[in-house]
């Protein structure tokens, strides 16, 4: 991805280049910072209220003030208009400013979308299994965020795409930028959630396509050999969208249709005013 825009709350656009945080900044220094990933579709962000809301739920668990939601929306408006890119990933960016008493500080960034996006969902994610136990922060967008990639990148090495966390228990969790789905026969599963900042925004429209798709949909816990011997297993997120899971660890997996269907359904959606 490459940066093309950047607004700054209260002080409008700003050179990409420019260096905007001090190293003492608590999110840099810290990890005191909260933020959302938004998909834009066609110069507009998908669902920014939900993404705005998210970043407050964020901002009040690692104790940060509140931001404007106006302020934010200003700042979208500008850096998507400048950045050019009709489809692009929108990023809020809410810190607590400099160490030692500083004003927080809150940014939009516009960059482009990742390459290869629609190869990656013709063939299906491979996923590699990881025993995840919830930290402190695991109910913040926070910007302590190094586990999450650690975890992805331990995947990788591999020679998988992704991560699928797991509980010491057994239980099927979520990915590391995603939440995870699986389908039994009409019935779409998800596991549950603990607190909404953890349930994506893009998770929330699927649950609430899937009806006038023929699915319910379930959430509970449910552990992972449940989830292999499903008809089909896939992930939700904001700028990969629907992803199909071609296999977990050894485990090759089906396509399905849901997916395929979600995400058809989530682009007439997101084609919408």
């Amino acid at each position: 991805m490459t940066l093309v825009a950047l607004a700054e709350l209260g002080r409008g656009l700003v050179p990409v280049d420019e260096p905007v945080l001090h190293v003492d900044d608590v999110a840099v220094l810290r990890g005191r910072g909260v933020f959302e990933t938004v998909r834009v579709y066609d110069g507009t962000p998908f669902r920014l209220a939900e993404h705005l809301e998210r970043l407050a739920m964020s901002a009040e668990r690692v104790h940060l003030p509140a931001a404007s939601k106006e302020a934010f929306a200003d700042a979208v408006r500008s850096a998507v208009a400048a950045g050019g890119e009709r489809n692009a990933v929108l990023r809020l960016l809410w810190t607590g400013g400099r160490e030692g008493g500083g004003a927080p500080r809150g940014f939009a960034l516009v960059s482009t979308l990742p390459a290869g996006l629609e190869e990656l969902r013709a063939r299906g994610l491979r996923f590699a299994t990881s025993t995840w136990a919830a930290g402190a922060l695991a109910g913040a967008k926070s910007t302590s965020y190094a586990e999450n990639m650690t975890v992805q990148d331990d995947a990788v090495r591999v020679g998988a795409d992704d991560a699928l966390l797991v509980s010491p228990d057994g239980t099927v969790l979520e990915a590391p930028t995603a939440n995870v789905w699986f389908r039994e026969g009409a019935t779409l599963l998800t596991p549950a959630l603990s607190l909404p900042i953890l349930a994506g925004v893009t998770r929330a429209a699927l649950r609430e396509l899937a009806p006038g798709l023929g699915y319910a949909v379930e959430e509970g816990r449910y552990d992972l050999e449940r989830l292999l011997a499903s008809d089909e297993v896939f992930v939700s997120s904001s700028i990969r969208e629907v992803m199909p899971a071609a296999a977990v660890g050894d485990r090759t997996l089906r396509p399905g249709p849901a997916a395929a269907a979600l995400q058809s359904a989530l682009r007439a959606v997101a084609a919408l005013p």
